[in-house]
């Protein structure tokens, strides 16, 4: 018997045309190598409701049909004489209607396909039809992947009620045990949001969790769920930037070293080609919020908002906390945020062209353990200060300060490198 309970496409046509042949679960599950239970799950959890009814035949449903003696329910009808149990509008108008459920539901098949009877009979049915199966298995498989079932205003409710008590030296436990009424979710779930960094608490806060060796898998990325990305998407982009053609463009995004260390948070100024590049321990969603209030609390709310007016960004889960990058901890607006489609990186191609430039100094494979936020600002001197024939020969430094002004990059620590003393090699960061 095979291991694996995943059912195909192809499987489940045959199961379709099987049940339609009146086979047993077992001599299914024997004609495909899967175990009856997994036939019997397949069936019980993707067959679909039907109001389909028997032809020439009024399709009351009622227990008390055969027995009833009611008249005239249609007040529209005064004048008509008929059993009400004989009209098609019976069930919908009867105050007194109780359903009559098919008793071989409940019992193997659990549906109506193969039933010598279902020519005839007026009953509401069940059908395991294989398409609709299918695109209910896909519909499933794709959710389990989105990440965390969880909305924005819940996860930041979350971190600011639970963060600050973990801080404090008390476990998740103790936590749940005194707040019942305040928590949401599962102690193993808020573990997760921590171990993914979606809260402001990290692992390092809780001493028991780090004395649990981690498993060899790869960990799950946790998101929060999509509805997140309602009005976020590529289309929505293009729509705003229709209607606000002259606000300026940020691509977001990030770049890998070694999985499981540091990583940088890039951003590109599309008007300028000049980018900006900031270490973060790990790859998570606090550490870009992290960032983005950094720099607010840097220049103030209003140089952030004329710097990044718009960003795009892809579906990554170190940005799947939109909301708390639009607006601030008291509730200013400060940018927008938007997302490539998924697999379509060419959507944010400036971004994706420029880390060429950083991995000619961190090439691939390469661990950024070791890198502070210094080395990052010097790599990101050099790179600015590189021509482009695109800007018609001159460097995104002295572009965006003409857009910007002198003031910004200076704060930033990039600074610009003269032409001839440019160096694009790992050697710059050579320790």
């Amino acid at each position: 018997m095979a291991k694996n309970k995943h059912l195909t496409d192809v499987e489940r046509l045959q199961i379709e045309h099987f049940l339609q042949e009146r086979l047993s679960f077992k001599q299914i599950s024997f004609k495909l190598g899967k175990s009856a239970s997994t036939i019997s799950r397949e069936i019980r959890s993707r067959a679909v409701a039907s109001n389909k009814s028997a032809p020439y035949r009024i399709p009351n449903r009622c227990v008390n049909s055969r027995n009833c003696k009611k008249r005239q329910l249609c007040e529209d009808k005064p004048d008509c004489t008929k059993l009400c149990s004989s009209c098609k509008w019976c069930n919908e108008r009867c105050p007194d209607f109780e359903e009559l459920v098919c008793g071989k539901l409940s019992v193997p098949p659990y549906v109506c396909n193969g039933c010598e009877n279902e020519r005839f009979c007026v009953l509401r049915k069940k059908y395991y039809l294989n398409r609709q199966a299918h695109e209910s298995y896909r519909k499933t498989l794709v959710e389990t992947r989105t990440g965390a079932n969880i909305s924005e205003d819940e996860l930041i409710y979350l971190d600011k009620f639970v963060s600050p008590l973990i801080l404090k030296g008390q476990s998740v436990h103790h936590i749940a045990v005194n707040n019942p009424n305040s928590f949401e979710v599962c102690e193993k779930t808020v573990y997760r949001y921590v171990s993914g960094g979606l809260l402001k608490a990290k692992n390092i806060d809780m001493p028991r969790v780090c004395r649990i060796k981690p498993r060899k898998s790869k960990p799950v990325e946790h998101k929060i769920d999509t509805a997140c990305r309602i009005g976020r998407t590529y289309d929505d982009f293009n729509a705003f930037m229709e209607s606000n053609g002259h606000t300026a463009v940020v691509e977001m995004d990030s770049v890998i070293g070694r999985i499981g260390g540091k990583v940088l948070l890039t951003l590109m100024f599309k008007s300028c080609d000049l980018m900006l590049a900031f270490i973060r321990e790990q790859n998570s969603a606090q550490s870009v919020i992290d960032i983005f209030n950094q720099i607010q609390e840097s220049f103030g709310l209003s140089i952030f908002r004329s710097l990044f007016p718009v960003l795009l960004t892809d579906n990554g889960s170190e940005f799947s906390n939109p909301k708390a990058l639009e607006y601030d901890a008291k509730g200013n607006s400060r940018t927008k945020v938007f997302y490539c489609d998924p697999c379509a990186s060419y959507q944010k191609s400036n971004v994706e062209l420029n880390h060429e430039f950083i991995r000619k100094i961190l090439p691939h494979g390469r661990s950024f353990n070791c890198l502070t936020q210094s080395d990052i600002n010097l790599m990101m001197s050099h790179i600015n200060s590189y021509s482009r024939e695109k800007l018609n020969n001159k460097n995104p430094f002295d572009m965006f300060s003409f857009i910007y002004g002198d003031g910004i990059l200076p704060r930033l620590d990039i600074r610009r490198i003269p032409a001839n003393e440019i160096l694009l090699k790992p050697a710059l960061l050579k320790k």
